[in-house]
């Protein structure tokens, strides 16, 4: 898979402080960074888009595939809501 670029902003002093007290325990940023990423990536991404991304394909799921992701997902969460709602 291509690997992209990004660039974020951050307050010098405040970048020159977490350097500074990360290599102090031989951590690097960088790795801490992508670990990070890919945090946010399982967190946000639904897993059947992830499941599509790790196939290889480099095409996006088409409009079809994500609206009947999203009709299971509302599906889910009324029978989840029902359930619920019904236990109290």
């Amino acid at each position: 898979m291509k690997k992209e670029n990004i660039t974020v902003q951050m307050d010098g002093e405040k970048l020159r402080a977490v350097k500074r007290y990360m290599e102090k325990k031989d951590v690097d940023l960088t790795k801490e960074l992508c670990d990070q990423l890919q945090r946010l990536y399982e967190k946000f991404v639904p897993a059947s888009v992830r499941e599509y991304i790790d196939e290889g394909s480099e095409d996006a799921p088409s409009a079809a595939s994500f609206k009947k992701q999203k009709e299971k997902e509302k599906a889910a969460a009324a029978t989840d809501g029902t359930q619920n709602g019904a236990a109290h």
